[in-house]
């Protein structure tokens, strides 16, 4: 342990010293150029509104900067550079017209070049399909040696996007546009070692990839049994599709049978509550970033993209050596060894990397034998979400006609204030190599929806409605569902899940139903190309525990998985995909991993000689015990409880979900089938009406003690999870002790408290969506 306790001061020193360094030399002349400057845009020292974007730095070779404002254009970046000899020189910017895969007529994404204080004439971000160099008009450097202060003004605040600028004295130089010419020039310009030096003294005992939730709990289930553990992130903040930037809450059921106590770290990531798009708060970023600096050998990497793998052959045996992730800021390239690694990218980036066995799209009936699987397989996948949401201002808001935006009219329209999970797009494309058209057709979506609605709507409700909302937030980061998926020693099957097959090595239980997406058909029909609404139909199943073998490569040997990227058919994962499921193979492959270490084997070796041990593990869990057992267990009394007195209340609800037949009236109709969906009330969403409540008026007073509430959806979760009942007293209602329930995901509760004699009694929640399939109401002797 001595050689691993200046790990952690090596790398943060050595990160330290290089992001100093790489921030103040934003440009530096080329070796083979000496008269020409070449300034990566990501790398600008004052980034202002500007937002760094890495989702295509595959595919581009290099982030770059997004003026994303949604409307609204963002604050200047800026950054210095020294020129060596005064003189004229030509200026070229990496960028693009976004929108010209549409249209050519439009450019949204202006911007401009401010020099020393003179803004460039030319107006930037308005030609080129691909990613070109646009020429800008020449400046003019006064004196040897001039630092001059470059600034990116953004003119729209619509999503204008630069890659890089280039200065040049030479009248015959112009910058290469192919990846591999531009790679070259890229290092010369970060003055890049050939070496690449290691982020640690030795090797990792782990290396995880990727910081969502299957990715952090990963690595905090591994520290927490001793490993040294590096978090490769490739972004700023943590948390993946429910982090800040994405802002999708956690799905799927923790703590159930075979293993009750696996899911204990996954409830520590928050956010508890439902709701997507909703408040940044919301979404704990800032919670799970102190939970994995509270690990003392836990070491992470933030905003370091892995793009390379060193891979050794010896036989049959392919093992990873090293990793190979640069800074989206400073360009910086950082080498991580490691004894074992573990892929929670989503993308399955680090296994293909690698050369591990990966799928993508859809498999065929006959490959497969699954009912929901196609006849022929394809490439379609689940999309991406792009969600948003409106606020309200103090006065009357607008928003421009945007004639470049997807174009809507009184047909295609559906009225509303808030972009969900379903406003999904690029299931027809491929999820990784498409990213950019992806985003940006579910930007053009979301722009051309609320340009509608707030310029042509003929609703008066609806005009009367938005006029003094504006966008509170549009995402700009894809929230993915699916694209590569990493082979194990065994794929789950549809099967496996309806008919409960059982597999010794049975390890975190999947709740969620088989919840496969696709394009909305009349949207596919308004919009055939541009598809960017999607519909969900789920197949019910029963909580499945999916066997450890799917958590491991079959052909890259310490190689392990945790996400949507687990060796699943695409019909599987419609079920194992959601972030708490996530969460625990996170769990259970930090565990296999410490098992790996005492046994100095591979992860399929676990399986083979240690599985009993990796059990033994699951059984105790990696983190105290959540407070969902308490609800989870119902009590005895339940099984007699006396008469339902709600059978005798007259129901009065706060808001029933629009164009429903989820009716009020099957809270109290005495009975509950939760094999379906039909028979349940549902509330409006919650940014739509606030706090939900059910009435229950008597006739005269009741004396009531007890309660049994049955709450959620079929196959997944919506369970109530916070809410309390109150009676009426002297007109209005108060709190009864005893009924406050909070962070509860169990279907079914029960509880007894002091009995209270009244002639109303209501259930108060503020959960996003209430879901009620029957409340009971009793007086127990």
């Amino acid at each position: 342990m001595k050689a691993f306790a200046s790990v952690l001061y090596r790398t943060t020193i050595l990160s330290i010293f290089l992001l100093m360094f790489f921030s103040s030399v934003q440009a530096q002349a080329l070796k083979n150029h000496p008269d020409t400057y070449f300034l990566e845009a990501e790398g600008f020292s004052e980034k202002g509104g500007w937002f760094v974007d890495q989702q295509y730095m595959d595919q581009l070779g290099s982030p770059v900067l997004l003026a994303h404002g949604f409307g609204n254009p963002v604050a200047d970046a800026s950054s210095k550079i020294v020129f060596a000899k005064k003189g004229k020189y030509n200026l070229f910017v990496r960028t693009r017209n976004w929108v010209a895969p549409w249209t050519t007529q439009y450019a949204p994404g202006k911007f401009q070049l401010i020099i020393d204080g003179k803004t460039n004439p030319v107006v930037f971000g308005t030609v080129g399909n691909p990613w070109n160099w646009q020429k800008g008009s020449p400046i003019l450097i006064e004196k040897d040696g001039q630092e001059s202060t470059v600034v990116l003004h953004d003119l729209t605040g619509f999503d204008g996007r630069v890659d890089a600028i280039c200065f040049s004295a030479d009248p015959g130089f112009t910058p290469p546009n192919d990846k591999a010419s531009l790679s070259v020039l890229r290092k010369q310009a970060l003055n890049l070692p050939d070496t690449i030096p290691s982020a640690s003294v030795k090797p990792f005992d782990l290396v995880v990839v990727g910081g969502g939730i299957a990715g952090i709990c990963s690595a905090m289930s591994a520290a927490r049994y001793g490993l040294q553990v590096a978090l490769v992130q490739d972004r700023p903040v943590l948390g993946g599709n429910t982090s800040t930037e994405i802002r999708v809450h956690l799905c799927g059921r923790i703590n159930l049978d075979p293993y009750p106590n696996l899911g204990n770290l996954t409830w520590l990531m928050g956010p508890h509550a439902g709701g997507n798009g909703r408040e940044a708060a919301h979404y704990k970023d800032q919670q799970r970033l102190d939970l994995v600096k509270a690990e003392k050998t836990l070491h992470l990497f933030t905003n370091f993209h892995v793009n390379k793998a060193d891979v050794k052959r010896e036989g049959a045996i392919q093992k990873i050596t090293a990793v190979y992730g640069q800074n989206i800021e400073t360009g910086q390239i950082l080498k991580f060894e490691g004894s074992l690694f573990t892929d929670c990218t989503g993308d399955g980036t680090l296994g293909y990397l690698a050369g591990a066995d990966w799928r993508m799209g859809r498999e065929s009936r006959a490959e497969t034998g699954e009912d929901l699987a196609p006849e022929k397989g394809d490439k379609l996948t689940m999309g991406a979400s792009i969600q948003w949401n409106t606020i309200a201002d103090e006065k009357d808001t607008s928003f421009p006609v945007l004639p470049w935006a997807i174009q809507f009219n009184e047909k295609t329209i559906r009225p509303m204030i808030h972009g969900d999970w379903d406003w999904e797009t690029g299931m027809n494309r491929d999820q990784i190599n498409d990213i950019e058209w992806i985003r940006d057709n579910g930007l053009r979506a979301a722009y051309g929806h609320w340009s509608y609605m707030k310029n042509k709507i003929k609703d008066p409700v609806w005009k009367e409605k938005v006029k003094n909302l504006k966008f509170g937030w549009v995402s700009c980061v894809a929230g993915k569902r699916e694209s590569r998926r990493l082979m194990g020693d065994v794929v789950l099957q549809e099967q496996h899940l309806v008919n409960a097959i059982p597999f010794n090595d049975a390890s975190v239980t999947t709740t969620w139903g088989i919840d496969l997406h696709y394009p909305e058909p009349q949207n596919a029909k308004d919009f055939p190309g541009e598809e960017f609404r999607s519909h969900a139909p789920t197949k019910h199943i029963k909580p499945y525990p999916i066997p450890y073998r799917c958590l491991y490569s079959r052909n890259i040997n310490n190689l392990m998985m945790a996400g949507r990227q687990i060796s699943v058919t695409h019909v599987a994962l419609g079920s194992t995909r959601v972030m708490r499921t996530c969460g625990m193979m996170g769990e259970v492959v930090g565990m296999a991993a410490a098992v790996c270490k005492d046994h100095n084997c591979l992860p399929r070796d676990v399986y083979i000689s240690h599985l009993d041990e990796l059990k033994e593990k699951m059984k105790k869990g990696i983190a105290p015990p959540t407070p969902l057992i308490k609800y989870s267990i119902l009590p005895d009394w339940l099984s007699n409880p006396g008469e339902n007195l709600a059978l005798k209340a007259k129901i009065k609800v706060s808001s029933t979900l629009e164009n429903s037949e989820y009716n009020s009236k099957y809270i109290n109709d005495g009975k509950y089938d939760m094999e379906t969906n039909q028979y349940r009330w549902v509330s409006k969403k919650g940014y739509d009406s606030g706090t939900h409540w059910v009435e229950f008026n008597f006739d005269q007073p009741t004396e009531i003690n007890a309660f049994h509430a049955v709450s959620g959806m079929v196959g997944k979760q919506g369970a109530l999870s916070n809410f309390i009942f109150q009676a009426k007293k002297d007109g209005a209602y108060v709190d009864i002790p005893e009924t406050d329930v909070s962070e509860n995901q169990a279907h079914r509760i029960a509880m007894k408290f002091p009995a209270v004699k009244t002639t109303s009694l209501r259930l108060l929640t503020h959960d996003h969506t209430a879901r009620l399939w029957e409340v009971e109401l009793f007086n127990i002797k």
